[in-house]
């Protein structure tokens, strides 16, 4: 019998004795959160993907956003206290963060950056994130992830007008 490889996400939540429910999945390159809700069976409006972003300052911080919105850069940089935001290129992921794009968790990244969740996840129990590689889901709760990740909730989604 293999042994269950165990990612710094998941090795993040044992060493703080935070439970969480792994889900694995086929998938042997980078799609989207939505199909991987589909994959997984996880309700969409509990799923949510991790974007790290670049302030003004050079600083790093990372957004937790529901799967299917986007983050909004301008409410971004104000709660982060910077004065713009953009996303970091897609081929810097891992030189930053340690992981791979489709595979990137607000848990266990090479350096610890402030981490901003979505508000919404606060309405649930349970939400799903990256388990730090393409094929792996975490099901952990949000208030939980917050305190490991330091992280503060904030309404940082596109609004439709």
């Amino acid at each position: 019998m293999s042994k269950e490889v165990k990612t710094n996400a998941m090795r993040m939540l044992d060493k703080h004795h935070i439970q969480y429910d792994m889900i694995q999945y086929e998938c042997d390159e980078f799609i989207d959160g939505l199909h991987t809700a589909e994959k997984t069976g996880a309700p969409v409006e509990q799923s949510f993907k991790t974007l790290v972003a670049q302030g003004k300052s050079k600083q790093y911080y990372v957004f937790v956003v529901p799967i299917a919105e986007e983050v909004q850069l301008k409410q971004a940089a104000k709660v982060a206290g910077e004065k713009s935001v953009e996303l970091i290129p897609v081929k810097e992921i891992t030189k930053i963060t340690g992981y791979v794009r489709g595979g990137c968790s607000p848990l266990g990244m090479k350096k610890l950056f402030p981490t901003f969740i979505h508000n919404s996840a606060e309405n649930f129990d349970k939400i799903y994130v990256s388990g730090g590689r393409i094929g792996t889901t975490i099901c952990l709760n949000p208030q939980e992830l917050a305190e490991v990740t330091r992280a503060q909730f904030a309404d940082i989604i596109v609004h439709e007008s």
